[in-house]
């Protein structure tokens, strides 16, 4: 009997050694399973494509590392592939952001799209072609016209596939607007000048804005609007002065606006700044590349996480690991929107339990989670992220203030890190500046 398990024994644990390593091969095997391939058309030699960009490198190598996605009984990782659409560099035609979504489809295959285009006029130009080939969109970053949601809502059996999980231009004009409201019963403000860049979405939201304040009782003094690209804004600054403004309110997306800040600091204009997606404002950088110029300015990148605060339990999670990552902190509008996107999906594909289109699009639907600027869902008619100034019950978006070299988040009051300040030539007709 000693012989016989003396014989059994090796065949014993040779079979245990088998078996174990059968299991590490099969884990390695699922881990490096058929990459679900993510394409992203953005324009990326401008902030609102490489900080999307960076941000879903992060998602990815997050969720990769952790063991990829659950797709049905396996697990498959993710795979980013971007191309540059060039949408937000002045003169170049809708046509070659068509071409870049085209691409990812045929040519790099891609299961899914996320990020842009990032142009108002380039999403919307995309939509019957995403549509032509039912492939799932997740917008993430620029593209803030509400006619996007508002196309989906009136076609959806044809847009079915596409959603927004971030802000839009109607939100954004309902928070300046209760933001300015806040500062009249505050300081006794009344009197808006606006600038915008000549975009889809700026002139819908300086309309928005405008229409709405007038409405309210505030006198609004004038609008004037600047081509993308512009390099003096003087004559809008002048105006705002002579006018006796008190709020200046901007909305440019293009870097240019640099000039902007410093020509207010320059000229002295005795107003308040407030800028909405603003890329020379809101960059962590902005304080640095103006030589101070920017304090005072407010701006807002739109969804909260871009900018210090504590909305979620994630919020300072994501801006800490991105600020490890990339060497600089969120960068701006589409950073923790582009982030949390990767997220949503990761979840709506294993609730799926396929990469089917139409699986994929009823599992979207039904998203409720939690992420970086507050609870996750879309709405069902439009696919527009649902939004609130509760984190618990919606999308939050962010309004921060320059600070002595720091973003200040001051708005809305339930992510609130800080409290406005004044510049010291404005004088508020309540009081003095706090």
């Amino acid at each position: 009997m000693r012989n016989a398990s003396r014989q059994i024994l090796p065949l014993v644990v040779l079979m245990v050694a088998g078996f174990v390593l059968s299991s590490i091969k099969s884990g390695f095997s699922q881990q490096k399973g058929q990459p679900i391939v993510i394409g992203a058309p953005l324009s990326t030699q401008y902030l609102y494509g490489w900080d999307a960009q960076r941000a879903m490198v992060l998602a990815i190598e997050e969720i990769n590392a952790k063991g990829a996605v659950q797709v049905g009984s396996a697990r498959r990782p993710f795979k980013l592939e971007v191309l540059d659409t060039r949408d937000l560099e002045p003169g170049v035609p809708l046509s070659d952001a068509l071409l870049v979504v085209e691409k990812l489809i045929l040519e790099k295959k891609a299961d899914i799209l996320m990020g842009g285009p990032v142009r108002s006029e380039a999403a919307l130009a995309a939509m019957d072609l995403i549509a032509k080939y039912k492939k799932v969109s997740i917008l993430t970053t620029g593209a803030l016209t509400p006619a996007y949601h508002r196309r989906i809502a009136e076609n959806y059996s044809k847009y079915e596939f596409l959603f927004r999980i971030t802000s839009e231009a109607g939100q954004l004009a309902k928070e300046a607007v209760d933001l300015f409201e806040n500062l009249r019963q505050e300081y006794g403000f009344n009197q808006i000048f606006i600038m915008v860049q000549d975009v889809a979405h700026a002139r819908a939201i300086g309309e928005l804005v405008g229409k709405n304040l007038g409405q309210k009782g505030w006198k609004v003094l004038g609008t004037e609007v600047y081509p993308t690209g512009a390099l003096d804004y003087s004559t809008g600054l002048l105006k705002a002065r002579d006018q006796k403004a008190q709020i200046l309110f901007v909305w440019m997306d293009h870097p240019e606006i640099a000039i902007l800040v410093k020509q207010w600091k320059e000229l002295k204009i005795p107003v308040l700044p407030i800028a909405g997606i603003s890329s020379a404002v809101e960059h962590p950088g902005g304080w640095a590349s103006s030589d101070g110029a920017v304090a005072y300015w407010f701006a807002s990148p739109a969804n909260a996480g871009n900018a210090p605060s504590n909305a979620t339990p994630l919020t300072m999670k994501f801006y800490d690991a991105y600020k490890k990552r990339w060497l600089v902190e969120p960068e701006g509008y589409g950073t923790s929107s582009s982030y949390t996107a990767v997220y949503a999906l990761a979840d709506a594909i294993k609730r799926a339990g396929s990469l089917d289109s139409d699986r994929l699009v009823a599992a979207l639907e039904k998203t409720d989670m939690v992420g970086v600027y507050g609870k996750i869902a879309f709405d069902p008619k439009t696919h527009q992220v649902i939004p609130s100034y509760n984190p618990k019950e919606g999308a939050v978006g962010t309004w921060f203030q320059w600070q002595e070299g720091k973003r200040v988040v001051i708005w809305p009051s339930t992510i609130a890190v800080g409290k406005i300040r004044i510049p010291p030539l404005l004088t508020p007709a309540k009081g003095e500046a706090k």
